[in-house]
């Protein structure tokens, strides 16, 4: 941070080489050894150390040596000293260099005049450079090309300095002639750079002289061009379509560079969508030919942007983007979903189901790892594409369906999910949907899915052949009972509980048992299988999948099992006309119940049936046993019409989100408006007459002035001395992504002229300065507007502090004014976003760190204290508001976030209100890093008192 550096070298602090040996080096005669001392010697001077006792050396020894090596080191060397002294002059010993650069842009060899040229680049020094211009404008004119380029960068680097214009008054036109006749790319592409730099109007009227040849051009002057239309169209929008002409012609360069940046200077410039859907095009012809993925995730990006401004342009590309699918890399996959989802419309929809569907059946025939996850993307797609145009469903749910066993169990989950959402939206898929689910049914592995999918059995089948198909399939599924044998379970207890067993079981045989709740069971088949060969606990390899589950322990399976055989036999009763099916119906229903119970019961598996499966389990048997009408009515009509109420709640959801998103800014009533139909249209093309009606239509609709008030403005201004103190100093904080600038005006209240004055910076937390600290000048009651920029690399709350340093003609001491803090505001980094419950879950058990805050807040209502949260921490509440409705004194709601940094935001608020009205609780906060858990728990903790 002390002074500018031009390079950086990594330098091993562990073995410091001295300076004498350094210098016994340099006298020597072996050129090797004079290398590596040099090498040495620049790593010791980046370092911080001075050396000063080498300098003559190195002028005695070093300057008159032919290697090219040592040269090149000579210059690096000159380049890293100090040539002026403490009052800013150039210190006499360097007239000794001076010499010997001459001789350097006069040496015979290319090489050394052209890194001796490069060298000039890196001078700030007039004294030094004014003697060598003659020598460098020699230069323009060599043969070869590697000097002439570096001529011109010398030139404009001369002409740049704060003296160049009176050390090259006519620069620009030398480089003007030279650009006219230079057939070099790269000198050609430096001779514009320097008269865009130096003199635009030059520039820009070669640019115009030349517009037919601009095509023909190299790479790197094309890049130039596009550079300069930018600045000059910024300034002056009004002459912009001649240039975007320009650009369109670039659009079929052969540079993938080129024809990138002129999509993105495109699009920068106009809003004609002539020129908007050439860069649409422009950017699916590099998705489709850069196998780089970087380059791919980049393009995507500029789709993304694309998309949100100009959506009706973006809808007829959306097959061009769907062919970014066949790169085998997630994330553009899945980047490339995101962004077809939202442009999906009526009259494109079949077509990208109909591909959605192909790459689904890919999936099924690769051997790539990540197949599961890429099918369980595809599948989301699909279900979010049958959502909204439900037309569809009928040409998917079927193929879908296939994937119900499938070995991923989040993409089983979502077919299953999406199946059951189908089911109650669509009516007329409802019988096919059901005869292939029982169907399938046995392929299904995952326990989750089983539930989803008993519930699907258990709601929508209706008829008598679907209810008795469906009681059937289970029963398959489950296999044959009872669910272990008599002597399995005495072989885990002595021999004496063996027998007393037998003994009930044969008991139980001959007249009906009573159960726990009070109810009669008889125990037939078990008393048989007592005295039959023993069955496997996994049961035989016919036995189905709910078997192998059930008897892995998940009696939470085995209670939606009961469930599911409860309403079929009530409907059954509904839709069987005859009475004796009906109770055969039921009491293989209760048979099956009984046998979970008894196996949950017993010391065959190595935990017991938990405490609400086997009381929901009992109440099935209770109820088949003992029917009433509102108890039916709650079984088979109240559960689904809860499922209709949670989609129904669901849709609304995103129908306000959707609008939300619609709104836009409209402009002041007496705003100016410019009717494009009363202009004159002579001379004007197609494209330039788009571009005036998008920027009367941009005009009408505010989207010029949408940088915002500037009240906004007066409270990111933080005070940072006091009003007594000899400087006054405030800084506007500005926060962007990675940066953050401060904008700290420094005023001087004395009557004496503050000498040496510096803004002295440091941080804590992950901000790192990006300037070195200058020194100013600051006349009496004068004020100074001094920028500093600061780089931000992860979501945290950090802090910057520092001092003003100064100095003033009376005092010779420094004087220092201690400034205020400045603390970096983490919600300046987060915003809402949305993600599924189950992503939500899958991170919270994922995630290590987690900051718990205890709840202490004056608000005594649950639903105010949470609005207070999300108001207070930028947070999107992921919990539906109708589960937060009503008023029974307890409150749980997920929030969620994403940082500009991609990282996750997860918090949980679990509140209750006690006795006294207060309310008590935990707001938890889980992250994958430290920084935005404890930075997202400081912010709560400040905020949540509320009315304080």
């Amino acid at each position: 941070m002390e002074k500018s550096c031009s390079l950086l070298i990594y330098f091993d602090k562990g073995t410091p080489a001295i300076a004498n040996e350094i210098k016994e080096a340099l006298e020597g005669n072996d050129d090797y050894a004079k290398i590596e001392a040099m090498k040495k010697a620049i790593m010791l001077l980046l370092n911080g150390e001075t050396l000063p006792q080498l300098f003559i050396t190195i002028v005695r020894y070093v300057l008159p040596s032919e290697d090219h090596t040592v040269q090149k080191l000579l210059l690096l060397y000159l380049e890293i000293i100090e040539k002026t002294d403490a009052k800013g002059k150039v210190m006499p010993e360097m007239i000794l260099i001076c010499q010997n650069l001459r001789n350097n842009l006069q040496h015979p060899n290319e090489y050394i005049r052209g890194v001796t040229l490069r060298f000039l680049c890196r001078l700030n020094e007039a004294e030094i450079i004014e003697p060598l211009i003659p020598s460098v404008l020699q230069n323009l004119e060599h043969r070869h090309p590697f000097i002439r380029r570096n001529a011109i960068l010398a030139v404009m680097t001369i002409y740049k300095l704060p003296q160049g214009e009176q050390l090259l008054v006519d620069a620009p036109e030398m480089i003007e002639k030279v650009l006219s006749t230079e057939q070099d790319p790269s000198a050609k592409r430096n001779a514009f750079l320097m008269l865009f730099t130096c003199a635009q109007d030059r520039a820009i009227n070669y640019l115009l002289t030349h517009v037919d040849r601009v095509p023909e051009w190299g790479e790197l002057l094309q890049m130039v061009v596009l550079e300069l239309i930018r600045k000059v169209c910024r300034t002056n929008r009004g002459e912009k379509g001649k240039y975007i002409k320009i650009i369109i012609s670039l659009l079929n360069a052969p540079s993938t560079a080129v024809i990138y940046e002129c999509a993105g200077t495109l699009v920068s410039l106009s809003s004609a969508p002539t020129a908007i859907r050439a860069a649409a095009n422009t950017y699916c012809q590099l998705l489709l030919s850069q196998s780089d993925n970087n380059v791919k995730l980049i393009v995507l990006d500029r789709l993304n942007e694309l998309k949100s401004s100009h959506r009706d342009i973006m809808v007829d590309m959306i097959m061009d983007v769907l062919r970014a699918l066949s790169s085998p890399n997630l994330d553009i996959r899945r980047k490339t979903l995101d962004i077809v989802l939202e442009l999906i419309t009526p009259r494109n929809i079949n077509e990208v189901v109909l591909t959605l569907k192909k790459e689904v059946v890919k999936t099924q025939s690769g051997e790539l790892e990540k197949n599961g996850e890429y099918r369980q993307m595809l599948i989301q797609a699909i279900h979010s594409c049958a959502i909204k145009f439900p037309e569809v469903a009928s040409t998917v749910v079927h193929l879908l369906m296939d994937f119900l066993g499938d070995s991923n169990v989040a993409s089983a989950i979502d077919v299953v999910v999406f199946v059951r959402e189908i089911i109650e939206t669509n009516p007329k898929l409802r019988v096919s949907i059901i005869t292939r689910l029982l169907d399938t049914f046995y392929q299904i592995r995952a326990a989750r899915v089983c539930s989803c999918a008993l519930w699907i059995i258990g709601e929508y089948c209706l008829s008598l052949s679907e209810v008795e198909n469906g009681i059937a399939t289970i029963k398959q599924c489950l296999g044959d009972l009872p669910f272990f044998s008599v002597s399995e379970e005495g072989e885990a207890t002595d021999s004496s509980k063996k027998v007393q067993q037998v003994n009930a079981t044969t008991v139980s045989s001959r007249r009906p048992a009573v159960l726990a709740d009070g109810t009669y069971a008889t125990q037939s088949a078990a008393s048989e299988t007592a005295f039959s060969p023993p069955t496997l606990v996994q049961g035989s390899l016919s036995s189905g999948n709910l078997r192998s589950l059930l008897l892995t322990g998940d009696f939470f399976l085995g209670a939606v099992v009961a469930c599911t055989l409860t309403k079929l036999v009530l409907r059954l009763e509904e839709v069987q006309p005859s009475k004796a099916e009906v109770n055969k119906a039921s009491s293989q229903a209760l048979l099956i119940m009984v046998s979970m119970l008894q196996l949950g019961q017993s010391s065959v598996l190595p935990h017991p049936i938990d405490n609400d499966s086997y009381d929901r389990i009992v109440l099935c048997i209770r109820l088949l046993c003992n029917t009433g009408d509102d108890i039916r009515k709650i079984w088979l009509q109240s559960c689904r019409q809860s499922y209709v109420k949670m989609l129904a709640d669901k849709q609304l959801r995103e129908t306000e989100e959707i609008k939300a998103k619609a709104q836009i800014s409209y402009a002041q009533p007496d705003d100016l408006i410019d009717f494009y139909h009363l202009k004159s249209r002579k001379g004007m093309s197609q494209l330039e007459l788009e571009d005036e009606v998008q920027d009367d239509l941009k005009r009408a609709t505010g989207e010029f002035i949408k940088d915002g008030d500037d009240a906004n403005k007066l409270n990111r201004i933080l005070q940072l001395t006091g009003f007594s103190d000899p400087v006054y100093a405030e800084a506007y904080v500005t926060v962007h992504h990675y940066d953050i600038v401060l904008d700290v005006t420094v005023i001087n209240r004395t009557k004496e002229t503050l000498q040496n004055l510096c803004l002295e910076l440091a941080t804590m937390g992950d901000l790192k300065l990006v300037d070195r600290p200058q020194n100013y000048t600051l006349a009496p009651e004068s004020s100074k507007q001094i920028k500093a920029n600061i780089k931000v690399s992860s979501t945290e709350t950090g802090v910057i502090f520092g001092n003003i340093v100064y100095e003033t003609s009376n005092v010779h001491e420094r004087m220092v004014v201690v400034l205020n803090d400045i603390h970096i505001d983490i919600m300046d980094y987060i915003s809402p976003a949305v993600c599924t419950d189950v992503a939500f879950r899958t991170m919270w058990a994922e995630f290590e760190w987690e900051n718990k805050v205890a709840v202490n807040t004056v608000i005594q209502n649950e639903k105010e204290f949470l609005d207070h949260i999300i108001k207070s921490t930028n947070m999107k509440c992921l919990t539906a508001s109708s589960a937060l409705d009503g008023d029974c004194g307890f409150l749980a709601a997920n929030l969620y976030a994403k940082s500009v940094f991609g990282e996750d935001a997860l918090v949980n608020i679990s509140i209750e209100k006690q006795a006294d009205g207060k309310l008590s609780g935990y707001i938890r906060i889980r992250s994958k890093t430290q920084g935005i858990a404890l930075s997202l728990g400081d912010k709560i903790t400040l905020k949540q008192k509320g009315g304080s």
